[in-house]
């Protein structure tokens, strides 16, 4: 077995035991890297230099060693952080990151900082300012987004885990198309001090892991408290790795009668309903829910996010940092900085945000938008009183091809269709692998917890994981 093959938890263990060095474990992922990232595409930036030089510190953290890529969205000190736009294509933050400074702190090793959707834009990773990332299933085929280049990452093995960042199931659903794991914290759980805003409310960052064991060991690392983040949460976190393996019988699993709907692919809602019933063979109980105001998430969702995105953009005129173009006065530059350094989807938010926030609009949809997430919210709030958690398909299908929504931002948004509530929510959500089409593609069964429960959904997931075999594949690149 190839080291670069191994997930955090089991490579961390022959690490422990000395059995291999950092340098071993290096020279592995960065041959395996030169042989595929030509296909795949996952980074825009490779550390390499960098890596070696964290890795020979060998400190005794609890990440002491281990090979992370981290989204390109999310600041590293004197490392560029270009989220994947032109605008910040050479932008090297001064400062570290909230959740890169405790993954220091625990001895983690950098490999490079991986590509996604413009400023986590899109559902594809084809929004990229500088090329598009491939499925490692099918490269032909789009890894999902906005974290794309973390979950093709982790897929091909490039790297031993990852962390992406979730506004509307930008690890969830990307996850899901690349047959690993992704978890979205609770909104407040993990910090967001660095990470390059998108939707303030709805940005939360999380793992890309190749098993959930994996993604409890980085959720003990990087979760808790922080003074740097106003939207932090002052809730102690659990070790997430002692929940795993306690027993699920007597767990009542919600299902949405919502989330079972006309036009989604047979194959997954198949797969998903498969994983149920796996769940119920464990001791689980389902228990069909409700969620009735889930038709208006989408809508809720993109009055929100492009009404914040408009506002968090803003700061980037050319004056302070980034790209600037040249113009014949100063309204003129600004102009032209914005028109030549955005990408055309990002462009079409921000429009979409300043008409929703505009004099005589604010009212007719930001503000009944937030109404309608409130609804949102108490939807979740009655279905909890039910059931321990709730279980439905991460993506209404598997990974399409490359171009084939590009065209229609509507079908392309009805991507994120069940994992958009959960944002509006702030609950935890995660994807695990549950089968795969005909064509050999993954899907992903999304398990969701109540508030600052992810422990629950950790250890579902587990139980899930450990009964089937779904995580086990690789794609043969």
């Amino acid at each position: 077995m190839e080291l670069y093959r191994l997930g955090i938890s089991e490579l961390k263990e022959l690490l422990d035991k000395k059995e291999v060095s950092p340098k071993e474990v290096l020279d592995s992922l960065f041959k395996r890297i030169d042989a595929v990232e030509d296909k795949v595409k996952a980074f825009v930036t490779v550390t390499r230099d960098k890596a070696y030089e964290m890795a020979a510190k060998n400190t005794d953290g609890v990440l002491s060693g281990i090979p992370l890529a981290i989204k390109d969205n999310i600041c590293t000190k004197g490392i560029r952080t270009t989220c994947s736009s032109k605008i910040l294509e050479n932008f090297i933050p001064p400062y570290e990151s909230t959740v890169t400074s405790r993954l220091l702190e625990a001895g983690y090793v950098l490999v490079g900082k991986t590509n996604l959707d413009e400023f986590a834009m899109g559902s594809s990773t084809e929004n990229s300012g500088f090329f598009p990332t491939r499925n490692p299933w099918d490269l032909e085929r789009i890894p999902g987004g906005s974290s794309g280049g973390s979950a093709a990452a982790v897929a091909a093995d490039e790297c031993i885990g990852a962390l992406g960042s979730d506004t509307g199931g930008s690890i969830r659903q990307p996850a899901s198309l690349c047959g690993v794991v992704g978890l979205k914290p609770t909104y407040g759980r993990v910090s967001r001090y660095g990470l390059v805003a998108f939707a303030s409310s709805l940005d939360q960052i999380g793992t890309i892991t190749k098993s959930v064991k994996d993604a409890a060991l980085l959720m003990n690392v990087i979760s808790g408290h922080d003074p740097l983040d106003s939207t932090s949460a002052p809730v102690a976190a659990p070790d997430f790795t002692e929940v795993l393996s306690k027993d699920i019988k007597g767990i009542k699993i919600g299902v949405p009668k919502e989330y079972f709907i006309e036009g989604m692919d047979k194959e997954v809602e198949s797969a998903v309903k498969d994983a149920i019933k796996t769940l119920e063979s464990l001791g689980a109980i389902p228990v069909e829910v409700s969620l009735p105001h889930t038709g208006y998430a989408i809508a809720t969702y993109y009055i929100l996010a492009t009404s914040e995105a408009s506002s968090n953009l803003a700061r980037y005129d050319g004056v302070k940092y980034g790209f600037r173009a040249e113009g014949k006065d100063l309204i003129d530059m600004y102009m032209q900085t914005r028109a030549k350094g955005f990408g055309s989807e990002v462009k079409r938010r921000i429009m979409l945000g300043t008409y929703a926030l505009s004099a005589g609009y604010y009212e007719a949809y930001y503000k009944k938008a937030q109404q309608v997430r409130t609804l949102i919210k108490k939807d979740f709030e009655e279905a909890f009183k039910q059931v321990d958690i709730i279980a439905t398909p991460t993506a209404p299908e598997a990974a399409f091809r490359f171009g084939e929504k590009t065209d229609d931002p509507l079908k392309m948004y009805l991507s994120d269709i069940f994992t958009i509530s959960v944002n509006l929510a702030g609950v935890p959500g995660i994807s695990v692998p549950c089968g795969f089409t005909s064509n050999n593609l993954p899907v992903g069964l999304q398990l969701i917890g109540k508030h600052f429960d992810e422990a629950t959904i950790l250890n579902v997931a587990h139980a899930y994981e450990q009964s089937t075999e779904w995580h086990r594949r690789k794609p043969e690149l």
